[in-house]
């Protein structure tokens, strides 16, 4: 048995790998603000300890006698109202658990990037040796960028650290601010979520929770320091998408078909209502502008040295909307 130590212990990505290393029989110390968060899992194995990343004192102690390290915490959000909480969270805070990870003795930690780092595709799927062809408009990925650097420069000190990669993540799991592809999916189910933008052609890359779960356990066993892994799924266009979500929900709704040109429009109008209000906004220019790219990737690098499978989209969405309409 090892004690393991997790950040974005009520995270959806966070929580299930609590979950599977204490099903494997290992001692987890989950890392939360609020120990009584309603997303923690609660499990023999799993002992909720109270910190925040941005705290390194709190680390520190919370990280005591760990082996091993997950480092998933992270601001995922669209927007945030402290524009400087994506860099203090993603950056600040991922130096400071490669920091604690280093003076605690810890053998070799895990960091969750993002396949954001690349953005959007041309013609292939990207893999991990690919450079990112634009800039850095979204703060999200611009902050995960840069705290892979940290990781590197840990890794040339000596800190034993893996990085993956998921693309959009989706399963089973709460519905966040964090989690694009749920709410898709439960803005569907219930009505609420009519729209597929543009000709609905443009394609992403969707990854089970599941296997993205294993991955990152994977990545712990068999993945070679410094290296990045991407944990992908199948490139999946808009119109496929959402063609998967009415065969496994059964549930038939009109979709409207809103052209590219009326979405950043209407992204600006969102831009405008949150500058002056102070609202958060549903929809941004940046994102806007995202749509009008694919976004594939390959998980081809996992697949052959950490033995990572990939679960076919189908059976991944009926699973995801059995779920959420359980929930």
């Amino acid at each position: 048995m090892k004690t393991i130590f997790v950040t974005g212990a009520t995270g959806f990505i966070g929580r299930e790998i609590c979950l599977a290393l204490a099903n494997k029989g290992h001692r987890v110390k989950a890392l939360c603000r609020n120990t009584s968060h309603p997303y923690l899992i609660k499990h023999k194995n799993i002992e909720a300890v109270q910190g925040d990343i941005l705290y390194p004192d709190s680390l520190k102690k919370a990280m005591q006698g760990c082996g091993q390290v997950y480092h998933t915490a992270a601001l995922a959000k669209m927007w945030s109202r402290n524009p400087d909480a994506f860099y203090d969270t993603n950056v600040t805070g991922t130096r400071n658990v490669l920091n604690a990870a280093t003076n605690s003795g810890v053998q070799r930690a895990v960091y969750t990037s993002t396949c954001g780092v690349w953005g959007p595709t041309l013609n292939f799927p990207l893999s991990e040796d690919e450079p990112r062809i634009v800039g850095f408009p979204i703060a999200y990925e611009c902050t995960k960028y840069l705290a892979e650097l940290e990781v590197q420069q840990f890794v040339k000190q000596g800190l034993d650290v893996v990085t993956v990669n998921p693309s959009r993540v989706f399963g089973e799991g709460p519905v966040t601010d964090s989690n694009t592809v749920s709410k898709m999916v439960n803005g569907y189910l219930k009505g609420k979520w009519r729209v597929i933008p543009g000709n609905g052609e443009q394609v992403a890359n969707y990854a089970y929770l599941h296997d993205v779960v294993a991955g990152h356990i994977a990545a712990m066993e068999k993945g070679i320091t410094g290296n990045r892994y991407i944990l992908g799924g199948e490139d999946i266009s808009f119109n496929s998408f959402f063609s998967a979500v009415r065969g496994a929900s059964g549930i038939k709704h009109g979709m409207i078909r809103v052209p590219q040109k009326a979405i950043k429009f209407y992204s600006h109008v969102e831009w405008l209502k949150t500058k002056l209000t102070g609202l958060p906004p549903f929809f941004l220019p940046e994102f806007a502008d995202r749509l009008k790219f694919d976004q594939k990737y390959s998980s081809q690098k996992a697949t052959a040295q950490l033995g990572y499978r990939i679960t076919p989209f189908g059976g991944a969405m009926q699973n995801t909307v059995d779920y959420l309409k359980q929930a």
